[in-house]
């Protein structure tokens, strides 16, 4: 299986790495086919930009590198400028991955998005309101 060059150093040299322990949103999703777990975290300001987020991953080197691409694309941007980014846009941005692991990209996209729905959660408010109603179950949906 061949890794783009991109893919190597976001596994070996993972960025946001770690835990907020003051976070303002907290997802965690998993794939049971292949074990992977991405846990993200993110600080939120009051006008709605992700000023910190970190990761921890439990799986391969392209769920480290995925996790690690999606936080470095979402920092600084607003709420709504994460609710867009795309398992393919973090796919393209690491240079491409291998078609098996694809799935990799797709839970990077699926924890930023449950973050921001624990977010909305903490706030008192529906997150379908402001995501739709994505139940993460992207198999079903057809969407990614």
């Amino acid at each position: 299986m061949e890794y783009s060059e991109k893919v190597m150093d976001h596994f070996a040299n993972p960025r946001n790495v770690g835990v907020i322990e003051d976070a303002d949103a907290v997802g965690e999703v998993g794939n049971a086919k292949c074990g992977d777990i991405m846990k993200m975290y993110l600080k939120i300001s009051d006008d709605g930009v992700i000023t910190d987020i970190k990761f921890k991953t439990f799986g391969c080197g392209a769920a480290v590198a995925t996790s690690s691409m999606a936080t470095e694309m979402v920092k600084g941007k607003t709420i709504n400028e994460a609710l867009q980014l795309t398992n393919k846009a973090v796919a393209e941005a690491l240079d491409g991955l291998p078609p098996v692991k694809m799935h990799c990209s797709v839970l990077a996209e699926e924890a930023i998005h449950a973050a921001i729905a624990d977010y909305y959660k903490r706030k008192g408010l529906n997150p379908e309101e402001f995501m739709g109603t994505c139940d993460m179950n992207c198999e079903s949906c057809g969407k990614h």
